[in-house]
This record gives structure tokens, C-alpha cells and sequence, in this order.
């Protein structure tokens, strides 16, 4: 029978330096390690705003890799942000980076566009909402844009129901 662990708390005072190396293993294209880093200040402090981002960004850095955090986790985290502006904007990172880690897979072309959608409509909402100078959202929705053209991506043609005889 495999061993048992238990993790440990890291400490309240010890979170502004946790929040930077995660932040640092993300630029190094750690993202597993940054969602660790991520998890542990979330288990002192479950309303850490700047966690959660970041641990978002983590999880949708390792969307298409096999065993990888999955779009439902993620929206799930996304849940806890506070602020009505933030959860648009990175609900659209969720929805865009999943059509892109879509895009690798075989037939995910077929599916890409539809997700590009969502993201898109979340990019609206948060644009409508977003402070004067943050074009963020108005920049994802533009790299969609280009993505879908240059993928010449397009809706699923809708189903045809046949006539039962």
C-alpha cells in the first residue's frame, strides 16, 4: 500500500512572496508548479484575488496536456473572483485557451470555432464593463478574430434530422 502524505500550510506572512514565485514559475513555463504555489496560499487564504488569477492562468497554461486541469476546474475557480469585470474577461482566456489547445487535437477544428465564440462573448461582456483605459478584452477578442480567419474556422453545419420510416 503506497505511503500517506499530508500537505503543509504555508503561512498568512509568507503569501506575497508565494504569489511572486508563482508568478515566476508561470514565466517559466511551470504552470504546474505555479498551480501548486497557487493551491497552498488558497488553502490559507481562500479569497486571495490575485491567487486565483493567477492560478487560472496556470490551469488553462496546461490545457491539452494529457492529465492537465480540465475547462470545468477552472470555471470553477473562476467563480470565486469578486469583481463582475474580472470574471468576464478570464472566463474569455478560459473559453480561448481551450480553443486553442483545440485546434492541436485531430477534428478539433471542428469544434474550435464554437469555443472561440464563447470566448468572444464573454470578451464582450467584459468590455462592456471595463475601466477606460483597459482595452484588454477588446485585444482577445481581436486575436479570435485573426485566429478564426487565419484557421479559416466556421460554424458546424446543423444537424439534419431524418425522417423515421
Amino acid at each position: 500500500m503506497p505511503e500517506s502524505f499530508t500537505l503543509r500550510s504555508i503561512s498568512r506572512p509568507a503569501i506575497p512572496a508565494a504569489l511572486k514565485k508563482a508568478e515566476h514559475y508561470r514565466l517559466l513555463n511551470d504552470a504546474e508548479q505555479a498551480e501548486s504555489i497557487c493551491l497552498d496560499i488558497l488553502a490559507v487564504d481562500p479569497d486571495n484575488q490575485q491567487a486565483l488569477v493567477v492560478l487560472i492562468l496556470a490551469m488553462t497554461d496546461q490545457f491539452g496536456r494529457s492529465g492537465g486541469p480540465s475547462v470545468q476546474v477552472a470555471l470553477e475557480y473562476l467563480k470565486r473572483l469578486d469583481d463582475g469585470y474580472r470574471r468576464h474577461y478570464y472566463e474569455g482566456l478560459i473559453w480561448e485557451r481551450d480553443a486553442r489547445s483545440t485546434l492541436d487535437r485531430p477534428m478539433g477544428s471542428t469544434f474550435a470555432y464554437d469555443i472561440f465564440r464563447s470566448a468572444m462573448s464573454c470578451y464582450e461582456q467584459a468590455s462592456a464593463m471595463s475601466p477606460a483605459d483597459d482595452d484588454e478584452a477588446v485585444l482577445r477578442w481581436n486575436a479570435c478574430v485573426r485566429t478564426i480567419e487565419r484557421a479559416h474556422l466556421s460554424p458546424r453545419p446543423a444537424e439534419v434530422e431524418q425522417p423515421l420510416e
